[in-house]
């Protein structure tokens, strides 16, 4: 059986459009008109990639992103008119995974699913860097053979600098990523976790750098 498509839009030529070309590459396609349905057949069904339009009345996409991500991890690519930044920022803070700006190419929104399908479920189950090994499936982390507990926020931050080595991020990028864009607490939060997680991770082969002036990034010894 092919992928699972949920296509959350209420312009039906648009939703039609998008379910025959994703049909027609063997996908298995519903859709859903409103946020208040899509809940009810997220419910009921288990999907592989949300089609998400962000203005709907009621219930906007953004809205409906959030309740999912209260629940799974299910891969959601962004359908907008609008293209200002902040939309973009806030669409990611709630674990958005892409945008697509309407008017788009059916192949190119195809070639996004794809890619997206492939970077997230082409990913194997173990994770290994220096002396740490993460399972994604069970979220648990060891060093050194030995488990090591971390709260939630903390693997999730461990596990985003483990798959994005040697790349930098600002302070107010990690804060908008794992806290949200509607945040009322400062900088000092980030801090705090990756002060707790360095901590916790001690002597294995990784360090989260602190690079000055620019934020933290992950380094491997080699």
């Amino acid at each position: 059986m092919g992928h699972r498509l949920l296509i959350v839009e209420d312009d039906c030529l648009l939703a039609e459009a998008s379910a025959d070309y994703f049909t027609g590459k063997g996908w298995e396609v519903e859709a859903a008109e409103n946020g208040l349905l899509a809940m009810e057949m997220l419910k009921r069904k288990t999907f592989h990639l949300i089609l998400l339009d962000v203005m709907m009345p009621g219930m906007d996409g953004f809205d409906l992103c959030r309740l999912v991500r209260k629940e799974s991890d299910v891969p959601i690519i962004f359908i907008t008119a609008r293209v200002l930044e902040e939309d973009k920022l806030n669409g990611y803070s709630l674990g958005a995974d892409d945008y697509v700006t309407k008017p788009f190419s059916l192949p190119v929104l195809y070639a996004k699913a794809m890619a997206l399908m492939e970077r997230i479920h082409g990913k194997g189950s173990f994770l290994e860097a220096g002396t740490l090994k993460v399972d994604r499936k069970s979220r648990q982390v060891w060093n050194q053979g030995q488990l090591v507990s971390l709260p939630p926020k903390e693997y999730e931050i461990l596990l985003f600098f483990l798959e994005n080595p040697g790349r930098i991020y600002s302070r107010e990028q990690l804060l908008i990523r794992f806290w949200g864009y509607d945040f009322d607490g400062n900088e000092r939060v980030v801090d705090n976790h990756i002060k707790k997680l360095r901590k916790a991770i001690h002597s294995c082969g990784c360090a989260i750098q602190t690079v000055r002036g620019s934020g933290y990034r992950m380094e491997v010894e080699s």
